[in-house]
C-alpha cells in the first residue's frame, strides 16, 4: 500500500547546508555523506514499510542531487587542479557514480515492501561507503592542498547552488560531464520535482 502523501518543502528536508564563506568544499561533501549515512540508518530502524519508503525517498533525493553536484563542480576541479592524477580520480569516481545510479534506478522501480528492496539498497550503500571513504580519506585532503581558503569556499557555494537545480532522481543514461550533463539535468529536473510533489518523505529529516 502506498504511503500517505506529504507535500513538503524539500529545501527544508535535509540539514541546512552552511554556505558561509568559511565552509570548505570538503566540508560540504562530507556533510552530505553524513546525511546519507543517517538516512540509511533510519531506513533500517523503521518499523513499517511506509516509514522505510519515506526514508528511502529522502536518501534517493539527496544522493541524486549530491552526485550531480560532484560531477558538475568537484570532478572538473579535480581535473584542473590535480592534472593527470585528478583526471584519473575523476574518471574513477564517475564510474562509481554510474554503478550507484544504475542501482538507484532499479530501486526507484520498487517499493520498500518488495522483498528485494533492502538487499538491493544494502548493495548500493556498500558501494557508496567505499566511494565516500576514498573521497574523505584520500581525494578531498589531496585536493584541499591545492586550494586557497577562498577558492575552497567558492567551490562549496557553487556545489550548494548546483544541488538546487539538480535532478532528484537517478538518470543512469544521462551524460556525466559538463556541458552535456548540465543540459540533461535542466531537462530532467522539472519532471523530477513534479514527481517530488507526489512523493512521501519523512516529517523530520
Amino acid at each position: 500500500m502506498r504511503p500517505q502523501l506529504h507535500h513538503l518543502n524539500r529545501s527544508n528536508m535535509s540539514t541546512s547546508l552552511n554556505t558561509g564563506s568559511q565552509q570548505r568544499i570538503s566540508d560540504a561533501i562530507i556533510q552530505d555523506h553524513n546525511e546519507l549515512r543517517d538516512y540509511y540508518k533510519r531506513y533500517n530502524e523503521a518499523n513499517i514499510d511506509e516509514e522505510r519508503q519515506q526514508w528511502f525517498n529522502q536518501f534517493q533525493w539527496e544522493l541524486a542531487r549530491h552526485s550531480v553536484g560532484e560531477e558538475l563542480v568537484l570532478y572538473p576541479a579535480f581535473e584542473k587542479n590535480l592534472g593527470d592524477e585528478g583526471k584519473r580520480i575523476a574518471d574513477e569516481d564517475r564510474a562509481e557514480h554510474q554503478k550507484a545510479k544504475e542501482l538507484l534506478y532499479q530501486l526507484d522501480k520498487l517499493t520498500a515492501s518488495d522483498a528485494e528492496h533492502p538487499t538491493l539498497l544494502k548493495q548500493l550503500v556498500d558501494e557508496l561507503t567505499e566511494h565516500m571513504r576514498g573521497e574523505e580519506e584520500n581525494d578531498l585532503p589531496k585536493f584541499e592542498q591545492t586550494l586557497t581558503a577562498q577558492d575552497s569556499a567558492s567551490l562549496a557555494r557553487s556545489f550548494a547552488r548546483t544541488k538546487k537545480f539538480a535532478p532528484t532522481r537517478s538518470h543512469p543514461n544521462a551524460p556525466d560531464k559538463p556541458p552535456f550533463e548540465t543540459a540533461a539535468g535542466l531537462l530532467a529536473t522539472p519532471i523530477d520535482k513534479l514527481r517530488d510533489l507526489f512523493t512521501s518523505f519523512p516529517e523530520t529529516a
